[in-house]
């Protein structure tokens, strides 16, 4: 099942528990604004080359919308509106102000230089310059871009709007970005498997973790994770996977892993099938990598008593209802991310900065708060974790929609 029927489908489900109504559903699945324009760039080579950009504005009725920017080269629009619609749900659980976007350019950065991915990144903002604000739109790193990316277009989109450090998150600190925003995501995922483990009496201390991905959410989760005394017995990336049943020593894979560009050759562990890593024997999972990668072929072998979904969507829905796999979802389990995104969006409107425990204390707040929210929707509906999240997000933007008139 693909990111948009599986958003779709949870969003349907919630719909139908909530007892909206069918027009109001309908108006809430609808994105808001799609935009979509064309980017021609002169190569270093001087010749020109041309680029499809595109932003979907998904839901604007809690706040201004948020999303991030992917540089792909399959940057897919009807994933971009899944995800968009995804980050409508994702911040009405988190209970930020915020709406739902998503955009990207189908391109594939690898093979641009530095200054070809500025230009582009610059006439992306030249096209959507008035589409974008403080308290229209604010754009975010996704895949394939990062804090520079954000830094051209603050810059760009200064050029027509005055100094904006607002209009854009996950900024280079230097430009108004915020301290722990880099962990933000990662420390988002200890704090709700923290809350998850201690509504069955448990902590993190003495729990095996698998965590299957060793980019930036993968690899500061298991440094926190590693931290509060959890063991992390097996880790993947896309060079391999490693295993150690007395937990790996996480600093020196960090280590390890930058200097070789992944964690394959680590000798902390030993080496195991990568497609094994998923049905290993431990207490908690976290898939932290791509989508759909626990589905109807894997299922039934996983051993994990918890999996908490650190990538978007790593789970289909349709399996792991077995008894005994409590699912944390993702919109849910990884707001971390788009939490500080806000903090840091409210900071620069104060002109005010936070010291990075001030960030993180508020994280943990925001991401126990957000649980405990979506625990009663599970009592209220009788539901799993999943479709108590989705209640809730659903049920915040409904209320939201009606109160601003919806029928006006």
């Amino acid at each position: 099942m693909n990111a948009l029927a599986a958003t779709s489908r949870n969003f349907k489900q919630a719909a139908k528990l909530l007892g909206l109504d069918s027009k109001l559903e309908k108006s809430l699945l609808i994105p808001f604004r799609e935009i979509k324009v064309e980017c021609t760039i002169p190569k270093d080579d001087g010749t020109l080359a041309s680029y499809v950009g595109f932003r979907v504005q998904h839901d604007n009725a809690r706040g201004p919308m948020k999303g991030g920017i992917r540089y792909h080269h399959e940057v897919d629009p009807d994933e971009v509106n899944a995800l968009a619609q995804l980050m409508t749900w994702k911040t009405a659980v988190a209970n930020i102000p915020y709406g739902g976007a998503k955009g990207g350019i189908g391109c594939s950065p690898g093979d641009l230089s530095i200054s070809e991915l500025e230009r582009l990144t610059r006439v992306f903002t030249q096209k959507i310059h008035d589409l974008i604000g403080i308290h229209t739109d604010v754009p975010a790193p996704d895949m394939g871009t990062n804090s520079q990316t954000m830094a051209w277009i603050l810059d760009e989109y200064s050029k027509f709007h005055g100094y904006s450090p607002a209009v854009v998150t996950g900024k280079p600190v230097d430009l108004g970005g915020s301290l722990g925003r880099d962990a933000a995501t990662g420390r988002g995922v200890l704090f709700a498997t923290e809350a998850l483990l201690a509504e069955h009496g448990k902590g993190i201390a003495g729990q095996r973790f698998v965590i299957q991905g060793f980019g930036n959410v993968g690899s500061w989760a298991a440094q926190l994770i590693s931290e509060a005394g959890g063991k992390v017995i097996a880790i993947s990336d896309v060079t391999g996977a490693i295993k150690n049943v007395n937990g790996l020593d996480i600093a020196k894979l960090v280590k390890h892993s930058a200097e070789n560009r992944g964690i394959k050759g680590f000798n902390g562990g030993d080496a195991i099938d990568p497609n094994s890593l998923l049905t290993e024997e431990c207490d908690v999972l976290v898939p932290a990598a791509l989508g759909g990668v626990i589905n109807k072929d894997n299922a039934n072998d996983i051993k994990a008593k918890y999996i908490i979904e650190a990538a978007n969507h790593p789970t289909d829905p349709e399996i792991l209802s077995k008894k005994g796999v409590l699912i944390l979802p993702d919109i849910l389990a990884n707001s971390g991310g788009v939490t500080v995104s806000y903090f840091e969006w409210v900071q620069n409107i104060q002109g005010f900065m936070w010291d990075e425990e001030k960030v993180n204390a508020e994280l943990r707040t925001y991401m126990t708060r957000a649980f405990g929210d979506v625990k009663q929707m599970c009592q209220s509906h009788n539901c799993d974790l999943r479709m108590g999240a989705f209640t809730l997000g659903v049920n915040r933007v409904a209320r939201a929609t009606v109160l601003r008139g919806w029928e006006a």
